[in-house]
């Protein structure tokens, strides 16, 4: 069978090599090289998450203070219409739209992290800036939520953008806004 096999591949390689050995007419114009690669970039998976997609997803270039991606992100992590614009302004007061922040990072334009201000804060992660007393599997005030609903129980899945933006949905779901509510001194 092995051989069969190997003898069909063989026939298989010698046609096709002869095939290009000798350049038949084509009837369709051949495509000037520059569409050529456009159609082909168009075809690349950029994303290998998304590899099995025929409609690849453009990777989220994340700059501080630019959050135009955000609405299209939120609403597949499960968050409603009506919530996008409050939604908008905690991200951008929160993280600034990086979503590799965490508590007390200094980041440039570009969300790359550049130094740390303060360090007391350290437990606050990404977009939403969620606190461990949310991911925490021992803290008492909300008992590991995060951990216990999402199996989230570290900070790093926590970096990702769309994994914050459906553990804040969660907290929303049980909370509303306080997690997000900004207490005066």
């Amino acid at each position: 069978m092995a051989r069969k096999i190997f003898a069909l591949i063989l026939g298989f390689m010698t046609l096709a090599s002869a095939a290009l050995a000798s350049p038949r007419q084509v009837s369709a114009p051949i495509e000037p090289q520059k569409e050529l690669e456009d159609r082909l970039e168009r075809r690349t998976v950029k994303n290998p998450s998304n590899a099995d997609r025929l409609d690849p997803i453009s990777p989220i270039v994340y700059r501080h203070g630019d959050v135009s991606w955000l609405p299209s992100l939120a609403k597949q992590a499960g968050w409603p219409d009506h919530t996008i614009g409050k939604l908008t302004h905690i991200v951008l007061r929160e993280s600034g739209g990086c979503p590799n922040r965490r508590g007390g990072d200094v980041v440039d334009k570009n969300c790359v992290i550049t130094g740390v201000s303060e360090w007391n804060h350290r437990s606050d992660t990404g977009l939403l800036q969620i606190n461990g007393v949310h991911w925490k599997p021992d803290h008492p005030q909300y008992h590991g939520l995060i951990c216990e609903r999402m199996g989230i129980c570290t900070q790093e899945p926590l970096l990702d953008a769309f994994t914050n933006l459906k553990a804040g949905k969660l907290l929303f779901d049980v909370a509303g806004w306080s997690p997000w509510r900004v207490v005066k001194n």
